[in-house]
């Protein structure tokens, strides 16, 4: 099952940039920070998130 968004249910995607990680609805484009939507991470987002050395909650 895909992660949804808890605006739109748009799917989440990771976006990354040279300071941060967030995850993005494709739909409505809206960023949320990876601890908004910890309690629906599925185990494949968690193990792409484990790649990056660190995730700053900003």
């Amino acid at each position: 099952m895909a992660m949804r968004c808890k605006e739109c249910q748009g799917k989440l995607e990771i976006v990354r940039s040279c300071w941060k990680v967030r995850m993005r609805c494709r739909k409505c484009r809206r960023e949320f920070h990876i601890h908004e939507v910890a309690d629906i991470l599925d185990e494949k987002t968690e193990e792409l998130l484990a790649r990056y050395p660190s995730i700053i909650y900003d």
